[in-house]
């Protein structure tokens, strides 16, 4: 399935992320999280049974940061289900009551 918008690599800086996260289905137990505009901010894998989110940042260089980028503070979230609506509200409203 191709998403609705372009996935990106680059560097997202700190601070609010505008829009709801997007899921990008890449295999049974792995899945893309990206910004509304396509930014990649990481993934959720699935371990034990449980989706865990794992942040992913850029460099300026393009370099990936794994456990960085704007949603570092809610690297090892969990989530029981793949809920889009649901990843994105609680992805982004820990993003708003951690500025």
């Amino acid at each position: 399935m191709t998403p609705p918008f372009t996935p990106t690599f680059v560097h997202v800086p700190p601070g609010p992320v505008a829009g709801s996260l997007q899921l990008v289905h890449i295999n049974a137990a792995a899945v893309s999280v990206h910004t509304a505009d396509g930014a990649h901010v990481g993934s959720l894998k699935l371990v034990g049974g449980v989706w865990k989110f794992k942040a992913m940042g850029y460099d300026a260089a393009g370099r990936m940061e794994p456990g960085h980028g704007p949603l570092t503070e809610q690297h090892n979230m969990q989530f029981a289900t793949l809920d889009a609506a649901e990843v994105s509200a609680r992805l982004l409203s820990a993003l708003e009551s951690n500025p």
